[in-house]
């Protein structure tokens, strides 16, 4: 594994891989690997002749009261596992590459970035973009590799390729859980013991929904509030929000139908967690 922190050098290398004919998969990571990631990485030079993970905290998506300086950092533990998984190139920029002095360009993906994460997390998806964006123009035509449980990420990268003419397609993968259902992520890290076995109720409670849906349910508020009382009845999680949306426009739903994405964020301790489920009604259902 080749571990490039300059810009132009991976730009040089990527750009002598595509002359020797070879497609490039990329994986976009903010550090702390998980099997979710590793399955990515491990996808991506599955199907990519290159494989490329990148390391980069992004400062530019955290709020002033956010947990950027607590986000989980260990580039030795990353490196060695992604090694094991035969990534080809590990890209770790530096804050000084990424936003150099005097920096003032951001990206907007205006509408799909506002509800849900984006409603509480101002500013968020700007950084989300912007950063995406930089690395989509170095690496140039490519396969992206990301995981469903940022969904609301998923949907804005996908408007920032199609608008902006990216010459990049996006693969979306599975969300990676724990064996009790715990959706991996690299906050986990912080919780509690006790909020570690409480957080596995999200999944629980996400499921109970789907099934209430498939048995025919269609009242968005029904399915909020059976949501709001498996969590209020079997842990101390406070519940920032929970939404039933389009799965592709994240337009808030109040009858069902359709392909349709239930999402939430919980906090544990200090420690926020994400997780969502989709389900398709079909009209016989």
């Amino acid at each position: 594994m080749r571990i490039v922190k300059d810009l132009k050098k991976l730009r040089f290398l990527l750009d002598e891989a595509r002359r020797q004919g070879k497609t490039i998969g990329f994986v976009p990571t903010m550090g702390y690997v998980h099997e979710g990631h590793l399955g990515l990485a491990r996808l991506a030079k599955k199907e990519m002749a290159l494989s490329v993970v990148s390391i980069y905290v992004n400062p530019a998506q955290f709020g002033p009261k956010e947990d950027f300086k607590r986000y989980p950092r260990d580039f030795k533990r990353d490196s060695s596992l992604l090694k094991k998984e035969n990534v080809d190139i590990l890209f770790v920029p530096s804050d000084n590459d990424v936003y150099p002095q005097g920096y003032l360009t951001y990206i907007d993906v205006e509408e799909i970035s506002q509800g849900l994460c984006g409603a509480f997390r101002p500013g968020h998806f700007r950084g989300v973009a912007t950063v995406v964006a930089k690395l989509l123009n170095l690496l140039g035509p490519c396969t992206m590799y990301l995981g469903a449980k940022d969904a609301q990420q998923v949907a804005v990268l996908k408007v920032l390729v199609k608008d902006l003419n990216f010459p990049v397609k996006v693969r979306v993968m599975p969300t990676v859980r724990e064996p009790d259902g715990l959706a991996m992520s690299s906050r986990n890290v912080h919780l509690s013991a006790i909020g570690r076995r409480e957080a596995q109720t999200l999944y629980i409670a996400l499921k109970a929904a789907k099934k209430a849906i498939l048995r025919g349910e269609r009242s968005s508020a029904t399915i909020i509030r059976m949501i709001k009382s498996i969590i209020g009845s079997q842990t101390n999680g406070k519940i920032q929000y929970i939404a039933c949306v389009d799965v592709n426009t994240l337009k808030a739903l109040k009858r069902l139908k359709g392909h349709i994405l239930i999402a939430l964020a919980v906090f544990f301790d200090k420690t926020r967690l994400i997780d969502n489920i989709s389900v398709r009604i079909h009209e016989s259902n």
